[in-house]
């Protein structure tokens, strides 16, 4: 029998073992498939940036037709929950208690100072506890103060003259859904968690339970070894990235922009560096708990906070912005995001994946080399 014929005999044997394997232990077709469904029901329902049914107070202190006709913009949008209050100290002490999130007030002399030059002044104040909602909510409270003053303006028969006219364009998530947003960086770190976790315990395992040491005295080569536990956890891994895109496009509907053969290249890319970097983990831990902490800490974690799935990397500090060249994830993000809400644009996909390469090469590599046929 030539050595090549016995070689692919040999890892058919260590792949077919393995799979064996996963089949005996439910954790594994857990973790590939049901935290995939936990995990994107939770942020794809529980967890958004977007801020709606705000409630708000809405003072005013002299009741006319103007304040009437403002107010009711606030009834008539999906953003807020307007709550009316007679006097702002009643809506102070809301706010105090977390009844409300803002107050806008409205002031005895608003309807004639709206008939004069100089106009009429709207006190707003804002919970900020919470920045990025603040800012948000004053957001919409000059939107309805703009559709308001076009309202009137049209009422009266005159042009809402304004300085400067803003004609506004939402590229790539026109909807502004925070979902279209967070379920491709999800993806993302449910494929760095199922990759890196579960090779992470494979050869733990095999030094846990003494099977390593039938492995060494046997005519299989180190490398055969290391391809008979990568190969099943990388079909493990495609099968559940693919069934978190089919959540995303037909549970989220969430759009896929790109081409469908070039997201599950990439997918590839990236899977093969969390793979490498779960094997590296296993090879150096031997201890299958120690190999879980160490996944979750070097992979998940930072997957999770430094990538971009959530936090924006420009705003960070400088030199956290540097480390984040270190995350995989972060590379991974960016094309996904790219591919689900802009499409094949290569410029952002070419220089991410070949980041990717380079990683995948280097942990592979690395696994290789630390991986040896003896006891140490």
């Amino acid at each position: 029998m030539s050595r090549s014929k016995a070689s692919i005999m040999r890892l058919r044997g260590l792949v077919r073992k393995e799979f064996l394997q996963i089949l005996r232990d439910p954790s594994s077709i857990a973790i590939a498939f049901v935290m995939p469904v936990v995990l994107l029901l939770l942020f794809g329902y529980g967890v958004t940036l977007d801020a709606k049914h705000v409630p708000v107070a809405l003072v005013v202190e002299q009741p006319s037709a103007e304040t009437a006709s403002f107010i009711s913009g606030f009834h008539k949008s999906t953003y807020f929950i307007p709550l009316s209050m007679t006097d702002r100290e009643a809506a102070e002490h809301a706010m105090m208690a977390g009844m409300v999130d803002g107050i806008v007030v409205l002031r005895a002399d608003f309807a004639s100072l709206l008939r004069r030059s100089q106009g009429a002044s709207i006190q707003v104040i804002v919970n900020g506890v919470d920045a990025n909602k603040g800012r948000l909510v004053l957001g919409y409270v000059q939107g309805v103060l703009g559709n308001w003053l076009q309202q009137q303006a049209q009422l009266t028969g005159r042009e809402l003259k304004l300085p400067v006219q803003l004609q506004q364009r939402i590229w790539f998530n026109s909807e502004l859904r925070s979902r279209d947003y967070l379920v491709p960086g999800l993806i993302v770190v449910i494929m760095t968690l199922i990759g890196a976790l579960l090779t992470a315990l494979v050869m733990a395992r095999e030094w846990e339970r003494g099977t390593m040491e039938a492995l060494i005295v046997t005519p299989v080569a180190m490398w055969e070894v290391l391809l008979g536990k990568l190969i099943p956890y990388y079909l493990l891994g495609m099968g559940s990235m693919l069934l978190s895109v089919a959540m995303a496009l037909w549970l989220f509907e969430v759009p896929l922009r790109g081409s469908p053969w070039l997201l599950l290249i990439t997918s590839s890319l990236f899977l093969l560096v969390a793979l490498g970097m779960g094997l590296l983990i296993s090879i150096l831990a031997k201890n299958q708990f120690v190999a879980g902490m160490m996944a979750i800490i070097t992979t998940f974690l930072p997957a999770f906070i430094l990538s971009g799935f959530i936090f924006d990397i420009g705003s960070m500090p400088g030199i956290v912005q540097v480390v984040t060249y270190l995350i995989p994830a972060r590379y991974f993000v960016a094309i996904l995001q790219t591919e689900f809400l802009a499409g094949d644009v290569w410029a952002v996909i070419l220089p991410n994946s070949a980041a990717l390469l380079i990683m995948a090469v280097f942990f592979l590599g690395l696994s290789r080399l630390k991986s040896h046929k003896r006891l140490e």
